[in-house]
């Protein structure tokens, strides 16, 4: 079996940083946020995490802060609840939570659904787009408590969509930042239960296919809570388990491709209802292994395919939750480096 080549990968991630001009960070312009989180989480889980300049990295995560206190993708961009994680997330990892103003952070997750709202009332539509700044001043003053989605579902941002990832998104912020008392976690619990099928799975919304992307989104966010209780972990477990196909490898749904980033998606919700014992490691491990680039780096999503650093990160940090030797552990819910979270919640 290959080993993992830490050296070529910290040089891969490094380089995409680096390489502004290429084709793959254009089109990765729009969510540069979330390719930190990926390419510093998974530095961070390789042990180098000091091969990046801090100072460079916190002021341009700051600059993609938006007057409403969500982060964008880049700067120049909109601000969007999914971006705003993984600028907490890449904070975090540099124990630099103290920079942000927290409770300007956590309005702007619990106001999408007011903002929302306010854009049904034509009579204040224009009054919005001329001063949008203006607007999420005085949603800041208003109670919090109220701007939850009725059923406990959460918005991605001012436009209103609506996406069990965003429900797990604000769960999760909210917790790194020790604010998940300002939402209604028993709606949100409840409204993520809806969203549950008969296979045990969970969907994007109530009625929607089980994914494994949005199992991870639900179980998370349920772990987050206390409240796995409330899964048919047997049930689950073995619609998760059925995942891994003969190459080892484990694809999101029924009769679809295997693909690297399941190695996260599936396996941090097997750990989580404690059924990871179901599948085979073993052959996970050297799928994994079997997609890296060798000579130049990085993990892509099968054998032989061009590498990315999503799939970098999610084959490196599925290898951290198989114990791969070297690497550091990963939180399954957190989705950061257990000393990072036991940094936030365990220390001063």
């Amino acid at each position: 079996m290959a080993e993992l080549a830490v050296d070529k990968h910290v040089k891969y991630i490094l380089a995409v940083e680096k390489n502004k001009d290429s084709f793959e960070s254009v089109v990765m312009d729009h969510l540069r946020m979330n390719g930190a989180y990926w390419g510093l989480t998974a530095l961070d889980l390789l042990g180098k995490l000091d091969s990046v300049n801090v100072d460079e990295v916190i002021s341009w995560i700051l600059k993609c802060q938006h007057e409403s206190g969500g982060f964008s993708g880049n700067i120049g961009h909109d601000p969007h609840i999914l971006y705003t994680l993984s600028a907490v997330q890449v904070l975090a990892l540099f124990n630099k939570l103290d920079v942000l103003d927290i409770d300007k952070v956590a309005t702007c997750i619990l106001s999408c659904v007011l903002l929302m709202k306010l854009f049904a009332h034509r009579w204040l539509y224009e009054s919005i787009v001329s001063s949008c700044t203006s607007c999420f001043a005085q949603v800041s003053k208003l109670d919090i408590t109220g701007l939850q989605n009725e059923d406990g579902s959460f918005s991605g941002d001012m436009w209103g969509e609506v996406d069990t990832r965003f429900s797990y998104i604000a769960i999760c912020c909210l917790s790194i930042l020790c604010c998940l008392d300002k939402i209604n976690v028993e709606k949100a619990v409840s409204y993520i239960l809806s969203c549950k099928n008969l296979d045990g799975g969970f969907g994007c919304t109530p009625g929607g296919e089980s994914h494994a992307g949005q199992i991870f989104c639900c179980v998370g966010a349920l772990a987050l809570t206390g409240s796995l209780h409330y899964v048919d972990k047997d049930l689950l477990g073995w619609w998760l388990c059925e995942r891994q196909v003969k190459s080892g490898g484990l694809n999101g749904r029924p009769e679809k491709l295997p693909d690297v980033c399941y190695s996260w998606w599936v396996l941090s919700s097997l750990i989580m209802i404690d059924r990871v014992h179901w599948i085979d490691k073993e052959k996970l491990v050297k799928f994994i292994l079997d997609c890296q680039d060798v000579e130049n780096g990085g993990i892509s999503d099968r054998p032989d395919d061009a590498v990315d650093v999503y799939h970098t990160y999610f084959g490196v940090a599925g290898l951290s939750l198989l114990n791969y030797p070297g690497l550091k552990a990963i939180d399954p819910a957190y989705a950061l480096p257990v000393d990072v979270v036991n940094r936030i919640f365990f220390s001063g």
